[in-house]
Parts: C-alpha cells; sequence; structure tokens
C-alpha cells in the first residue's frame, strides 16, 4: 500500500492528505437542515448531516488528492450511526481510488491490540469464513505501551500488505510533557523514531517501509532530525494550516526525491467555506471552497519545496 500511495503522490504531485474530521459546526446549516428533516434532530440525523458532507468534499476533491484521512473520533461521538458513516465514508474514498489513513491513534497491549488490528486494517474470522471490518489502508498507533502495542498492527500489515503511522512528535502544544522528555541525555521521540526505523526495516516497500511515523509540522527542527533517524520512513504530518505550521516549515520532512512525506489539513480544507479566502463560495458550494483550498495548498507546498 505505500507503493500505491507514492505513485499517487508522484501522478498527481500533490503531497497532501484531506483530514476527514467532520464537526456538525463545521456543516452548512442547508446540509444539516436536509439532514434532520429526514432523520430528526436525533444521532441519526447527525451521522446523516456528515455523511453528505463528506461525501460532497470527496467528489469534489478526489481528483486532486492521493489520499484521505477520516478521524474515528468525530463520528464514535454519534455512537453506532456515526460509527456507520466512518465505514461508509472509507468504502466512498476507496471506490473513488483514495487511499485511506484511518486515524484511530489506537495502541494496546496482547490480545487488545491484535483485535483493533484486525478490526482496522485485517480481517476478523467468523466461523468458516472471514470478513475485514473498517478496512481502511493505513491507521494511526500509538506507541507508548510498547512494542506489545504495535507488532500486532505490523504482523496485520504484513498479511494484508497495508501500513501503519506511528505516533512519533505530535503537533499539539502539550505534546513535549512527555515526548520531550530526556532518556540518557536524548529526547523521548528520537528512541521512538528509532524503533520506527527498525520496525519498518524488515517491513519494505520498494524505497520506503509500511511503517511510517507522525511528525508535526509546528516543529520543524525536531522534523529535521527526525528525518535522518528514519530515512525510509514515510512521515504524516499533521498541524499544518489551522495549527500554525507553514509551508516554509515543511522541507525538512521531505527526502532529496520529493518524497518521503504526505502533508495532513483537515478543517482548513473541509472548513473553507468558512474562511475569509473563500467566503465568496456561500454556504451552498462548501465543497467548491474545499476543491479551492486543496488546489491553494498544493500550490503552497510545491513553492515552499
Amino acid at each position: 500500500m505505500i507503493n500505491k500511495l507514492i505513485r499517487r503522490i508522484e501522478t498527481l504531485g500533490a503531497p497532501i492528505v484531506v483530514g476527514l474530521d467532520p464537526m456538525l459546526s463545521y456543516i452548512p446549516e442547508s446540509v444539516k437542515n436536509k439532514a434532520f428533516e429526514e432523520k430528526g434532530e436525533t444521532l441519526e440525523g447527525a451521522a446523516e448531516a456528515v455523511w453528505q458532507f463528506n461525501k460532497g468534499i470527496i467528489d469534489a476533491t478526489y481528483d486532486l488528492i492521493p489520499a484521505v484521512k477520516p478521524q474515528i473520533a468525530m463520528y464514535e461521538q454519534f455512537g453506532i450511526e456515526g460509527l456507520k458513516v466512518f465505514k461508509k465514508t472509507v468504502e466512498y474514498c476507496k471506490e473513488k481510488g483514495l487511499v485511506v489513513i484511518g486515524d484511530i491513534k489506537r495502541g494496546d497491549i496482547g490480545s487488545t491490540s491484535e483485535a483493533y488490528a484486525v478490526g482496522h486494517i485485517g480481517k476478523v474470522s467468523v466461523g468458516q469464513n472471514s470478513f475485514y471490518g473498517f478496512d481502511e489502508d493505513f491507521v494511526t498507533v500509538n506507541p507508548y505501551l510498547g512494542s506489545d502495542g504495535v507488532e500486532p498492527f505490523i504482523k496485520v500489515c504484513k498479511e494484508e500488505k497495508k501500513g501503519i503511522f506511528v505516533l512519533v512528535k505530535t503537533s499539539n502544544k502539550s505534546s513535549g510533557e512527555f515526548q520531550d522528555q530526556l532518556v540518557n541525555g536524548r529526547p523521548l521521540y528520537e528512541l521512538v523514531g528509532e524503533k520506527v526505523a527498525s520496525w519498518g526495516e524488515n517491513h519494505m516497500g520498494d524505497s520506503y517501509s509500511y511503517v511510517g511515523a507522525v511528525v508535526g509540522a509546528t516543529y520543524p527542527e525536531m522534523g529535521k532530525v527526525l528525518r535522518k533517524i528514519m530515512p525510509k520512513t514515510y512521515i504524516l504530518v499533521p498541524g499544518y494550516g489551522a495549527q500554525g505550521g507553514k509551508a516554509s516549515d515543511l522541507a525538512p520532512y521531505f527526502n532529496k526525491d520529493g518524497l518521503g512525506a504526505i502533508v495532513n489539513s483537515s478543517r482548513g480544507i473541509i472548513a473553507a467555506y468558512k474562511q475569509d479566502k473563500y467566503a465568496k463560495f456561500g454556504e451552498t458550494a462548501f465543497a467548491d471552497a474545499s476543491r479551492q483550498a486543496v488546489i491553494d495548498m498544493i500550490t503552497d507546498i510545491k513553492s515552499a519545496l
């Protein structure tokens, strides 16, 4: 799957991923009202609004982008109805040829981690049959419970030729409370980066590992160090745009081949119509605003690289 992701990035000239992280506050009133008329102001109504919102953005951008990254919490908040829409969104994106990165940030131990891995990127056995659960192409994984929380995911990745992105240095302000702590004189995130590179050595695509890393755009100097520690690791870069990461900060995350990183933008794309820059589109053309925001993001990143 890492090979497919890289081919799409090269073909489109767009090292970006759109975060499908819908909040009801992002969804235009007209979309919500239509959904509520059909399903009521209920969890079903909220889920329908999310689905229609997602579909509009996907239809408007799929030809420009290599991948999407739905954040499962934004769906889980609506219970089972939300999870149904998460699954429906994954399926629809794959029909459009998009690579799907499930932002689930799972990380547990033993059989629990195995179950998460099977449910999201593998197959679950039911009697003599087996079935895919959510069936993303990649998922994000929290490594802070140690190797026994990550290795079940790597095992399923090998079986299914899928991938993971392991949290190494995240973009949030308080990430340093733990990730920057010194261990034998070195920050913890460097040690995690070394472990990610080690895990990836035995799970390689043509040029890059199926074991990727998450490194926030808000810490470019740390990104530069981690790029050297993980030369064959694809880096998922959150934090661009709304969280303060700038295109000029992104160069250290890429290798000399112009590859090695994929940059995420979530509300900067999906809620673009709310920005002054795209206000001319209005609520009814929210998806067109998202398309223009994608085009502008691609141009911005290309100029910086």
